[in-house]
């Protein structure tokens, strides 16, 4: 009896070592990404669809299903079948992943808030998200709300109570990393209006000036470390190439429409020259820009070679040429014989497919995405995040 006391024992501590050893790992790598910890004490996120992480669905109503299905199993704010590129950059700092803003419902800003909603551009647009599609908060939105954030969780902290714990210390204000990803919405809402190519280039440097305002908001309220990504190649988006077909002459040979793509780098250069305007005027930031559209474009273009197939394809759709249909977009559904039926799903495995619903990106891409920025060596100065697993699919090219 006593021998059996003592086996059950031995067993029982055994299973409370083995439940302490993964929670310790589990909370080291969360912490620490292979020996070496994040500087960074939050982040705080403005963008557009590209980096939303439930912004506009908490709005506005839940991004349908198969939205989530890769990661997190249902939808979760988030246009992709799982994380994207914020949640990875979030990941490998050992932060968690980013609450919006707008989301009241369990969310936790202890380290850092997300304030993007997908569709938002840099200016105001001058119609309603149900007759543009665009959203109301706008990058100056975003900004305000980021300052009454910062107002408020001093304030709420000061009060004490369960409240301080989830939101960020005074000093993770400072300590935070900035991080930026719109301006494709600006470029894309000129071709709803029917303007030229030309006209569209003709309001970047606006679009930028309303930029630079924020940035430099951002700086006087104590952010000095921002990491800023250009546009990706518009005219890889199915979104893009079904509303305004083109010319076989206006395509590249990898399907792609050449004159967005054209304005995508135009804007991409003048970003880069306002950042390098911005440098001068704020001595104290270190300011990253990030060239996400040479390597989305890599990607696309060499689809294969990197192990995904169908480059500009939409992997969630239904029906034409790049399954995309602008009015059945990924999760659209029919009422057939009394019941919903979902007619816009997702393709058999997202995870060797790079566009996902015909205007943002799988898991699988964001994720090489990431991996290919991480180090700097796409980044203006070549800043590093940190060092990622061995088993990641950093690629050269």
């Amino acid at each position: 009896l006593d021998s059996s006391k003592s086996t059950k024992t031995m067993s029982e501590n055994l299973l409370q070592f083995v439940k302490w050893l993964v929670i310790s790992t589990i909370l080291m790598q969360s912490n620490v990404i292979c020996g070496r910890e994040s500087h960074f004490r939050a982040i705080f996120n403005f963008g557009d669809s590209n980096s939303d992480t439930g912004g506009l669905s908490a709005a506005f109503g839940q991004a349908p299903p198969p939205n989530g299905i890769t990661f997190f199993h249902s939808p979760k704010g988030r246009f992709s079948d799982g994380r994207l590129i914020i949640d990875f950059i979030a990941q490998s700092l050992g932060l968690p992943y980013l609450s919006a803003y707008l989301d009241s419902v369990g969310s936790n800003f202890s380290h850092g808030a997300n304030f993007a909603t997908a569709g938002s551009t840099v200016r105001p647009q001058n119609t309603t998200k149900s007759q543009s599609g665009y959203s109301p908060i706008s990058l100056d939105v975003q900004f305000v709300q980021f300052s009454d954030f910062k107002t408020r969780s001093k304030l709420v902290r000061q009060q004490g109570g369960v409240f301080k714990e989830l939101l960020p210390k005074e000093e993770y204000f400072s300590e935070a990393l900035y991080t930026f990803d719109i301006g494709q919405n600006d470029i894309t809402a000129g071709y709803k209006l029917n303007l030229t190519t030309e006209q569209v280039k003709a309001y970047i440097p606006d679009v930028l000036g309303q930029f630079s305002r924020v940035i430099k908001g951002v700086y006087g309220k104590g952010g000095r470390s921002f990491w800023i990504h250009n546009t990706g190649p518009l005219g890889c988006l199915p979104y893009m190439l079904d509303r305004y077909p083109m010319s076989p002459a206006q395509m590249d040979e990898f399907g792609c429409a050449k004159p967005f793509n054209e304005v995508a780098q135009y804007f991409n250069k003048r970003l880069k020259e306002t950042v390098g305007k911005l440098r001068e005027e704020l001595p104290e930031a270190k300011i990253t820009y990030v060239d996400v559209y040479r390597v989305k474009y890599t990607l696309i273009s060499h689809a294969k070679k990197y192990g995904f197939e169908k480059g500009v394809i939409a992997c969630c759709g239904h029906g034409g040429k790049y399954n995309f249909n602008n009015r059945e977009r990924c999760g659209a559904s029919k009422r057939k014989n009394g019941r919903e039926v979902m007619i816009a799903k997702s393709c058999k495995d997202p995870s060797v497919r790079i566009i996902w619903d015909g205007i943002h990106y799988t898991e699988a891409a964001n994720n090489w995405i990431f991996l290919q920025i991480v180090n700097g060596s796409f980044s203006d100065p070549p800043t590093s995040l940190g060092v990622t697993n061995s088993r990641s699919r950093k690629t050269e090219f």
